[in-house]
């Protein structure tokens, strides 16, 4: 069947502006922006903030964003690095003497300092032009006027009703009001989100007319102010409930808060046909895209049908290998040598994908690299399953497991700046709501490892392996499209898939993103409970019974999952003067605007 039979909707064309995120609230806003003269990062910006208002079961002000992006005034594509760092306190030792194996998925154990709010500054100071007023002033009519409950909100609170109740009582405040679950489409409030972003405001004016120096004050404000004060006297003063069925006090301080800030790196890159894909370096599992890409490269994948069982064999033998390397070699470049270089260089990989066979692989398979020492025994391999305690996703534990699945934005605008940002973490469901401020903190501690000597090892001051992964590409050596999901470790599953597919076979934005998703889990998973599921392969449902049946006749454990299940894409380009836009149709949540 061709791709384009499942198209939900047109791929969007205009001249003036693209935006496109997985809610429709944000995407609104950000095209609001847009309109009121701001340019691409003025209008992510404001989305940004948005999607914190009005998906708290996916992201929040407690979190972190990574964004690839692209200043068409300077000609340079950049990684902009939100993700907050390890605490001080945050050593193995302590871990150890909590009586811990792994870090907990939820509490206050798992954070790390919250990188989104100095990140977002940064790119409006840096990149933009409007005020704090003008990207704040949406998140707080939206706390404060409410937005409409989404399933999957609701969903969520519903899963930690009885950990809310009974050990998270602040967050029953909010999200239990009356004791009850906030029905699907009921408008939702958040008055002290709106209070303290208000009050971000007027201190950032406080500062004077000059829009540099409101935002450094606002910066200020958030990593030095009442903001820092009010989440270190939370954490140095409560215990807290977490995965590990204790009570934890947390390491976070305002110090830890005021000595970060968020910066810019230069991106890894990956060559694929006329395309050149941007990525987030090793703190982040970005490079696995760029290594299945090196390794398909190899195939004739131009030749193969996109939905058929020739394909998705291909695609997933391929994912099995670039994630054992992540496993294997990915850390934080400040703290790890990663190889990166041997890791996607063409000898490497011609030898890598000789292991690719006629037959799903049910091993956990990481490269050898000279000078490096490969220990694997605390993960998981040949089906053993490793016990833990992280955040999973989608479903969510009385202790407030939960994989974070979370949001993403992809803006271009006529001038041809690009961003691609992918906001996560500070979840509803991560830890409990802290008094006065209407957010809660993150939970991205939890990939790290409390055993030493390994990539990941937790480390002050280290970033986590995180697995959010924002995506930008050239085309013919220009700036072409920011892309990107949410969910997890299939983030750069999904957005490969969709990249091949436009690479090779000539279909649209709208046409890639609707057609039928598969996924592998057999890598060891980034979240709770850090298993592995070895020759696991999910496919929605609108896959052919045929192939289905080829693609466990080669081996794989296939799951068939629902017909519109799998992926979250959104996807905004430019092609010449013509900007195109799409939006996954999936959980009908996320749109596309374009003018």
């Amino acid at each position: 069947m061709a791709l384009g039979t499942f198209t939900t909707r047109p791929e969007l064309i205009g001249t003036f502006g693209g935006i496109a995120t997985t809610h429709w609230l944000a995407t609104a806003t950000g095209m609001a922006i847009l309109e009121k003269g701001g340019n691409a990062f003025d209008a992510a910006v404001a989305a940004g903030f948005a999607l914190q208002v009005v998906e708290p079961h996916l992201n929040g002000p407690g979190g972190e964003v990574p964004m690839v992006i692209h200043s068409a005034e300077k000609n340079k594509t950049m990684v902009v690095c939100g993700q907050g760092v390890a605490p001080a306190g945050a050593t193995i030792e302590h871990y150890k003497s909590e009586g811990l194996d792994l870090v907990p998925g939820s509490g206050l154990l798992a954070t790390c300092v919250p990188g989104s709010f100095d990140a977002w500054m940064m790119v409006l100071r840096d990149f933009g032009s409007l005020t704090v007023r003008d990207v704040l002033e949406p998140a707080v009519n939206l706390s404060r006027t409410g937005f409409a409950v989404v399933p999957r909100m609701s969903a969520t609170i519903n899963s930690v009703r009885e950990l809310f109740a009974t050990e998270w009582t602040e967050s029953a405040k909010l999200y239990l009001p009356n004791g009850k679950i906030p029905e699907n489409g009921s408008l939702f409030r958040n008055p002290e989100m709106a209070n303290m972003y208000a009050r971000v405001i007027t201190e950032a004016e406080s500062a004077g007319a000059n829009r540099e120096a409101q935002i450094e004050f606002a910066r200020r404000t958030w990593s030095q102010g009442f903001i820092a004060e009010t989440i270190d006297a939370f954490c140095r003063n409560n215990e807290v409930m977490d995965t590990s069925g204790e009570r934890h006090r947390g390491v976070l301080t305002g110090e830890d808060m005021a000595k970060w800030q968020a910066s810019i790196e230069a991106p890894l890159t990956y060559d694929y046909k006329n395309y050149t894909v941007c990525k987030c370096g090793p703190w982040s599992q970005g490079p696995v895209f760029l290594q299945q890409l090196a390794l398909l490269k190899g195939f004739g994948l131009a030749d193969m049908d996109p939905l058929s069982p020739d394909f998705i064999h291909t695609v997933t033998e391929c994912s099995k290998l670039a994630f054992a390397d992540r496993e294997a070699y990915y850390g934080d470049p400040d703290f790890v040598d990663v190889p990166m270089e041997t890791l996607l260089s063409d000898a490497y990989n011609d030898g890598r994908r000789k292991l690719i066979s006629e037959t799903a692989s049910l091993e956990f398979r990481p490269g050898e690299i000279a000078g490096y020492d490969v220990s694997v025994d605390y993960r998981v391999s040949s089906g053993m399953k490793v016990d833990g305690m992280g955040g999973g996703e989608p479903t969510v534990s009385r202790a407030g497991e939960t994989k974070g699945d979370t949001v993403h934005i992809d803006v271009v605008d006529r001038f041809g700046n690009m961003v691609s940002a992918t906001p996560s973490g500070g979840w509803l469901q991560s830890s409990p709501l802290i008094p006065g401020l209407g957010f809660c903190l993150g939970s991205r501690a939890q990939m790290f490892w409390l055993e030493e000597g390994t990539p990941a090892s937790l480390k002050p001051g280290k970033r986590p392996r995180t697995t959010l992964t924002p995506s930008l590409a050239l085309r013919d050596g220009e700036p072409y499209m920011a892309f990107g999901t949410p969910g997890g470790d299939s983030q750069d599953q999904w957005t490969l898939t969709f990249l091949v597919r436009l690479a090779h076979y000539g279909y649209n934005l709208q046409e890639c993103i609707d057609a039928p998703m598969f996924q592998n889990e057999h890598m060891p998973s980034s979240f709770y409970p850090r298993e592995a599921r070895p020759g696991h392969v999910t496919v929605e449902g609108r896959l052919s019974e045929d192939t289905v049946r080829e693609l466990r006749r080669r081996g794989h454990d296939v799951e068939v999952d629902e017909d519109w299940s799998l992926g979250r894409i959104t996807a905004v380009a430019k092609d010449g003067e013509a900007i195109k836009a799409a939006a996954n149709a999936r959980f009908m949540q996320g749109y596309a605007i374009c003018r």
